[in-house]
């Protein structure tokens, strides 16, 4: 009987915690990695690259820092608000890691909300994770000013703004300022030949800019 009680248990859990994951924007990525996970959940104490396609289109990021525990858990399209609301239960706190790298609230911007808004998502995620994992260090990736959305450059200058200075006395907490390194030289622009035919996503070149800038963070 008991044994049956147990079954029983393990089996509304398995349900809840997938109904959980369903309804929600790229769900079908959460469970996809949630697939991995239970196949060789990654240990303790990792490098977490948590965020939007950015992340998820830097797809030799494991290889650049071989050795290194990297988890790279980039989302579809996703926005900020959307891994504070939906997706920290599943891909950040269960890894339990000692360097959370964020780039996320491009998205946003582009989605219509303001810098104020991405600055508000962003501050409850930090005390989401100060909360849980106290002693893990926190990276926010500075949000990039990709040329197709060039009239939004204004509000993603202004969002890094607000997110540099609430993150100065934070601890355990860093600004990572990418901005300048996709700069072409001498100006204050975005060099274009640094993205993709979409100017919207980094190529492997732009992606060798962030490294340089993330390199001794990681390492």
């Amino acid at each position: 009987m008991k044994n049956k009680l147990f079954l029983l248990f393990i089996g509304l859990f398995i349900s809840t915690a997938t109904l959980a994951q369903q309804g929600f924007p790229f769900d079908n990525e959460i469970r996809a990695f949630k697939h991995l996970d239970s196949i060789s959940f990654p240990q303790k104490n990792g490098i977490l690259f948590i965020g939007s396609s950015s992340i998820r289109k830097w797809t030799d990021l494991e290889q650049r820092y071989a050795g290194k525990p990297i988890i790279r858990r980039g989302v579809g399209g996703c926005e900020l608000w959307q891994i504070v609301d939906y997706y920290t239960p599943y891909i950040l706190f269960p890894y339990q890691p000692r360097k959370i790298f964020i780039y996320a609230g491009e998205n946003d911007i582009a989605a219509g909300k303001s810098a104020q808004d991405v600055a508000a998502s962003f501050t409850k995620l930090w005390q989401m994770i100060h909360q849980k994992l106290p002693k893990a260090e926190v990276y926010f990736m500075s949000i990039k000013p990709s040329p197709v959305r060039a009239k939004y450059y204004e509000v993603v200058y202004a969002a890094n703004d607000l997110v540099k200075t609430y993150l100065k006395d934070k601890p355990h907490s860093h600004y990572v300022d990418l901005v300048p390194a996709i700069y072409k030289p001498g100006t204050t622009q975005p060099d274009s030949s640094l993205f993709n035919n979409d100017y919207l996503h980094l190529n492997s070149k732009g992606y060798d800019k962030w490294q340089k800038v993330l390199d001794p963070l990681v390492k």
